[in-house]
Parts: C-alpha cells; sequence; structure tokens
C-alpha cells in the first residue's frame, strides 16, 4: 500500500515538474537571447561610433546638431559628341551659364537640398538636380539626380576639312537630352586627421593642415538621345548651298548604359590661418559602362572596350567658426563613354557660393559654456 501512495505522488507530480523545468529553460533562454541582443545593439552603437573618431589635435568636431544653408550655384555643362574614322566628326554642345539658388538643410551625417534656377519661367528649359550627401570622417556617400533640359547651343562643330562651320556657333538646339542617376561611396583613409567634410560640408573644423588618400566605388545608369534629323535640319538651314551630311557615327537614339566604377585618389587641406581652409581633392575613376541592350547580337561577358576613365575634381575655400560659416568652391565631373561607332564626353559642374548657420548646441558643449 505504501509503495502505491508513492508511485500515485510520483505520477502527479511528473507533470509539474516537468512544466517547471520547462519553465527554467525557457527563462535561461530568454535571458541568453536578451544578453546577445544587448550585445548586438551594443557592437551596432560602436561601429556607428567608430565612423566618427578623429584626433581632436587635427580636426573640430562640430558644437551643433542642425545647420541651414542658403547656395547660389553657376552650372555649366559641356557636351562632345564625336564619330569614328578617318574623316572623323565632332559638335560639341553646352547650354548658357545660369544661376541657381536654393535652400539645404543638415542633421548631424545628413546633408541635402534642392537648386532651381532663377528668371527660367518654362518650364520645359528647366534642369533638375538634386543632391543628398551624407558624411563621416570615415566614409562618404553621395546620391544624385539629374536631367537636363532642352536649351543646348551648338558652341564648335568639326564636320571635315576645309569646312567652315562658324554660322552653327551659338545656334540653339534643342535635341539633346542627357540624365544620370547614382551613388558614389568613398573610404577616406586617414580619417583621424583629415576631415573631408570640414572642406565640402562645413560639418567639422580643420585645425591643422592634413592630407589623404582615398578608395571608393560607385554606380550609375545614364540616358542620352540626339535627334540627328534636328540635327541635319538645323546644319542644312545654317550652311545652306555649302551644307555637309552628317556622319552616321553621330546618329545616337534613345541609348541608356549603366556604369560600374571603382575610384581613387588624393585630397588635401590646407589651414591658411584661423578658421580658414583651402581644401582640394582630385579622383580618377576606373568604369565599366555596358549599354542595356549590349547582350543582344553580341558576345556576353567582360568587353575590355567597355572599359572608360572618368574624373572628378574639388576645390574649395572656406570660413567657419562653428557658428556661421561662408565659402565658395568649384566641382568638376568628367564622364566619357565609346562605342565604335561614336564617341562622348561629357564634362559638367558648378561653381557654389554659400552661407550657412548651426544651431542646436550638443550637451557637452553647453556644459563647456556654463
Amino acid at each position: 500500500m505504501p509503495a502505491l501512495i508513492l508511485f500515485l505522488l510520483l505520477f502527479f507530480q511528473a507533470p509539474a515538474l516537468a512544466q517547471e523545468k520547462s519553465d527554467s529553460t525557457r527563462h535561461h533562454s530568454l535571458v541568453r537571447e536578451k544578453s546577445d541582443s544587448t550585445r548586438h545593439h551594443s557592437l551596432v552603437r560602436e561601429t556607428v561610433r567608430n565612423f566618427d573618431r578623429f584626433d581632436t589635435n587635427f580636426i573640430e568636431p562640430q558644437h551643433y546638431v542642425f545647420t541651414v544653408m542658403l547656395q547660389a550655384t553657376h552650372t555649366y555643362d559641356i557636351f562632345t559628341l564625336r564619330s569614328a574614322g578617318k574623316d572623323a566628326q565632332s559638335i560639341t554642345f553646352s547650354p548658357d551659364m545660369k544661376l541657381k539658388v536654393g535652400p539645404f538643410v543638415g542633421w548631424k551625417w545628413f546633408f541635402a537640398g534642392y537648386t532651381f534656377e532663377l528668371g527660367n519661367v518654362n518650364l520645359a528649359h528647366i534642369k533638375q538636380q538634386l543632391d543628398l550627401s551624407i558624411y563621416s570622417s570615415q566614409i562618404g556617400i553621395d546620391l544624385f539626380y539629374r536631367r537636363t533640359g532642352n536649351d543646348y547651343k551648338l558652341r564648335d562643330a568639326r564636320l571635315g576639312t576645309d569646312v567652315d562651320t562658324q554660322m552653327l556657333e551659338h545656334q540653339p538646339f534643342s535635341g539633346v537630352k542627357a540624365g544620370i542617376t547614382g551613388f558614389n561611396i568613398y573610404y577616406i583613409f586617414n580619417h583621424r586627421r583629415f576631415s573631408y567634410p570640414a572642406a565640402f560640408a562645413q560639418s567639422t573644423q580643420q585645425k591643422v593642415s592634413c592630407g589623404s588618400w582615398m578608395a571608393g566605388m560607385g554606380y550609375t545608369r545614364n540616358s542620352l538621345d540626339v535627334d540627328h534629323a534636328q540635327l541635319q535640319r538645323l546644319v542644312d538651314k545654317c550652311m545652306g548651298s555649302n551644307t555637309v551630311q552628317l556622319d552616321s557615327g553621330l546618329m545616337i537614339s534613345n541609348v541608356s548604359y549603366n556604369d560600374f566604377n571603382i575610384s581613387g585618389g588624393y585630397a588635401y587641406n590646407w589651414v591658411f590661418a584661423k578658421d580658414w581652409l583651402f581644401g582640394a581633392s582630385l579622383q580618377g575613376a576606373l568604369c565599366y559602362k555596358k549599354s542595356v541592350g549590349d547582350a543582344v547580337g553580341i558576345k556576353e561577358g567582360f568587353d575590355f572596350k567597355n572599359v572608360n576613365l572618368d574624373g572628378i575634381g574639388r576645390f574649395g575655400v572656406v570660413y567657419n567658426n562653428m557658428r556661421w560659416y561662408a565659402g565658395a568652391s568649384v566641382i568638376v565631373h568628367t564622364n566619357n563613354y565609346h562605342k565604335p561607332r561614336f564617341r562622348t564626353n561629357n564634362t559638367f559642374g558648378s561653381m557654389n557660393m554659400y552661407v550657412g548657420y548651426n544651431f542646436g548646441l550638443k550637451k557637452k558643449y553647453k556644459k563647456d559654456k556654463l
């Protein structure tokens, strides 16, 4: 009888003991998951902080959280189309330089804005340009969207030996449309002592002259369309009885291509007076450019003929006392694209003048002022 009672007690207590063991297992599992999650968040937080760590003997960190800026920009855009062969023809287009203004806002690493042309009431002629930049001491990212209007003019034409083309110069031509959408990301090697944002984003202050090598990669989607028939009519109209037939290599219609690139270069900041800085940056890019329709009727895989060289240069002078800043900069891009029948070169950029104001003092600097 005692054995039977003991058996019944063990039989009814077993589920409760199992449940208690299961609850204990779940508790330890939750504690372990919470600990792993805490370590994961701590690692992410530490990684993000490392993006903005530098030697304060060389770089003064930003004292404010927010910034507003007004920028005036003169843009330039030169587009050259050249046919291939012994008797190659070439035509160069560019619009008149125009003034664009626009507001920009910044929050920590984030900086964005929009510019528009002044005095342009014809919406069909407006160039659209949107720039978004994210900077840290270690890494920079540029996102861009650019679309031309139809306000180009012929600046130079070479249509053959002994062919006088002066009557074509400065003639309006609305048959060129080009666009580019993409991004660039680059790494700054000497980021603890050199501040790229100090020269081109005004988010820090370079205290001692310093330079750094840079390397990066990027991708763009490009589009190009030239109305060949309209161009031929313009040549016939301006040249009259001396007109010439345009080469078939200049017949480019609705070309789209993808551009994958790796880049490298060097940048230097020269601190020539208190709160003053002159910065310069030169980068070359090795690009692989492939038309969207290249795979049709053409061998697949890598083709060295699709490799091009592009470049970008930036130059700027800045005054920055941490509360107010002002300056000017020049940015130059050059993009090349070639095929067996033609070559194109697009050199574009901007000359910028700006003034800005920082606000929202960070807590640690509030304590220093007390």
